[in-house]
């Protein structure tokens, strides 16, 4: 008798509530993933037909600038002011988020201030705007120069870089500067490191952004590849520079500084290739 009673105090019964609840939530959770699976496999199929996500965006708690950083914005930055009521509202979102979430680093005794996180703040979000995942998950950390700096691994002066295993992307301030202060030479150190960084962040994720991304510039490789013409013509034209044809990576990097820059040349000369580099970024917006 004590034996059995011994034996009933270690198998205790469950409780059927608790044994419901715990039901309930088991197949609330295999609902939830069977459902995102679909939603996954739909939106891809989606992506691949119309080039972008079911949505953009979903903010829940919006955040704001700073007086400061939207003075910033407004006046030093003409991307933003291009777009409409809407958008701005979003770019603001977007871009108080990426400040938050980034390490804005100085070297060479440089203090970061405001102006500088802004403004490398909102070249990022102005690349990814058409992304739903835009923070660039790739870089933690943005380190800034005075001004051209030394680099040790290859015993050169460099201007800026983007370094995936330090999960960093470093620049000059002096030659940033110089991207913006002409807005039409298709020469821009800001677009063209963060260009590198989206790239490679979009060919190590599988979010839906980074798929219509990788989508996007398969079929340009494959357009350039099948078309000796318009590759002679890319070089004869002289509209890219020369260093776009370095790699694969330069060449994407050269390419959107030359769609931010001069989007009218831009389409005028190479629609074709226009029109992939638009479809990549989704970019549909501010005259685009």
């Amino acid at each position: 008798m004590i034996l059995f009673y011994l034996q009933e105090a270690q198998n205790p019964e469950i409780n059927p509530t608790f044994r419901l609840v715990m039901l309930v939530i088991f197949f609330i959770g295999l609902a939830v993933v069977i459902l995102s699976k679909f939603y996954a496999f739909f939106e891809s199929i989606y992506a691949s037909k119309y080039k972008k996500p079911f949505f953009l965006n979903a903010i829940v708690f919006k955040k704001e600038l700073t007086n400061r950083q939207q003075s910033v914005l407004k006046n030093e930055f003409d991307f933003y002011n291009r777009l409409n009521k809407r958008e701005q509202d979003i770019f603001r979102h977007r871009l108080a988020t990426f400040i938050n979430k980034k390490e804005f680093i100085g070297r060479e005794g440089l203090v970061v201030d405001e102006v500088m996180k802004t403004l490398f703040s909102a070249t990022a979000v102005m690349l990814t705007f058409g992304f739903r995942n835009y923070s660039i998950e790739l870089i933690d950390k943005v380190i800034i120069y005075p001004t051209a700096y030394y680099s040790n691994l290859n015993e050169t002066y460099h201007k800026g870089e983007t370094n995936p295993q330090l999960k960093s992307i470093v620049f000059s301030w002096e030659d940033f500067k110089k991207g913006y202060h002409i807005g039409d030479d298709n020469l821009n150190l800001g677009i063209h490191e963060f260009g590198h960084a989206i790239h490679l962040n979009a060919f190590r994720k599988s979010d839906i952004s980074s798929e219509i991304f990788r989508d996007g510039f398969n079929k340009l490789a494959s357009y350039l590849q099948d078309h000796k013409k318009v590759r002679d013509n890319l070089i004869t034209s002289k509209y890219f520079r020369a260093y776009a044809y370095t790699n694969q990576f330069e060449f994407f990097a050269v390419l959107l500084e030359n769609f931010i820059e001069t989007p009218d040349e831009f389409r005028d000369k190479f629609p074709e290739l226009y029109n992939y580099m638009k479809q990549m970024l989704n970019f549909n917006f501010a005259g685009y």
